[in-house]
């Protein structure tokens, strides 16, 4: 459909390498390590730990990762993020195109290529494909595409979609995408969250009186809430677990993906998946809605090294449910979202 609006979209996602290749695969690491609001340690301290320590001990083990879940079309966060963009753009009437907050396609090539389409064009809506708010991943995303939208003058204005945790819209599509699995019989569900340090949680506070300090904070008004990750990702799993009708004692959050030794939300889902099977749960499902498409802490870190973990550990199956990816529910989320805003110019 030829786009005709001048309203353009950005699908705004994390970002992958453009390779498995190791050069690749360290020069994304580079970028996405020494971003500030990923960790967020003085400059120079930084640059020691990350070029120097960090990411030549890990581009190659993360290089093989990476080739473990690749795709003949390519790395699969950025082809699931691609025919969102198809399936968004066949049913609006406007342009979409896509963002990567590291790597490629950039966030300057997405501006470029919305004003090629339209050099009128208005306004930009920018969607982070990250449902909640936090400082490494929203927050971030939505900085980087002000300051390249700052530095370059465009003349069009920037509308950025706020945190989308618990929009009926999102629930009702995440719990759809999930239903097919928990019709079957299981033990326990996991929502996996992809975990931050809780220095970030502390420094994130607009109240500095309140995450993590009041006793079950995450359900006592505040609002701190707005910019609080652990609040969001636990009202979005109480929001889906109640639209399945699942019992509070057949499922869980935690946090996966911990980096260094400093602590991090917890629990810990390679702790949790060790645990469960000796507390009788033998069958698992795992789901992780803190990513709108299927990458590689989904591919490889659930689906292959915590599937392993929990069976190791005496489970015996494990199912890890897809991400939302191009759920008919999940377009049709964005496709109204986008409608609306469009409606009201």
């Amino acid at each position: 459909m030829e786009a005709k609006s001048d309203i353009g979209i950005i699908l705004m996602n994390l970002g992958s390498p453009d390779s498995t290749a190791v050069p690749d695969v360290k020069r994304y690491l580079n970028e996405f390590l020494m971003d500030k609001r990923v960790i967020d340690y003085p400059y120079l301290f930084r640059l020691l730990l990350i070029k120097g320590i960090i990411v030549p001990r890990r581009a190659p083990k993360s290089a093989e990762a990476y080739q473990s879940i690749w795709w003949p079309e390519g790395s699969p966060l950025i082809v699931l993020t691609k025919q969102l963009q198809n399936a968004v753009r066949h049913d609006l009437d406007m342009p979409v195109e896509i963002a990567m907050r590291y790597g490629n396609p950039s966030q300057e090539a997405a501006y470029e290529n919305l004003l090629k389409q339209n050099p009128n064009l208005k306004e930009v809506v920018l969607l982070p494909l990250y449902p909640h708010y936090a400082m490494s991943s929203y927050e971030t995303a939505v900085e980087h595409a002000k300051s390249i939208h700052k530095k370059k003058k465009y003349p069009f204005k920037l509308t950025v979609v706020p945190p989308y945790y618990k929009e009926p819209d999102y629930i009702h599509a995440l719990a759809e995408s999930m239903r097919p699995y928990v019709t079957k019989d299981f033990d326990h569900l996991l929502f996996s969250y992809h975990g931050v340090p809780e220095r970030h949680i502390h420094k994130g506070d607009i109240t500095g009186k309140h995450c993590l300090q009041v006793a079950d904070c995450c359900h006592v008004d505040s609002p701190a809430h707005d910019y609080c990750y652990r609040h969001q990702v636990h009202i979005t799993a109480e929001l889906v677990a109640e639209k399945l009708k699942i019992p509070r004692e057949k499922w869980s959050v935690s946090f996966q993906s911990r980096l260094g030794r400093e602590e991090w939300l917890k629990p810990y889902t390679a702790v949790k998946l060790e645990e469960l099977p000796k507390q009788g749960v033998k069958r698992l499902l795992v789901a992780c809605p803190a990513f709108v498409s299927d990458c590689l802490e989904t591919l490889e870190e659930i689906a292959v090294e915590g599937k392993h973990s929990f069976i190791s550990s005496g489970g015996d199956s494990f199912t890890m449910i897809p991400c939302l990816n191009i759920h008919p529910l999940w377009v049709q989320a964005i496709v109204k979202w986008m409608g609306a805003l469009q409606a009201n110019n």
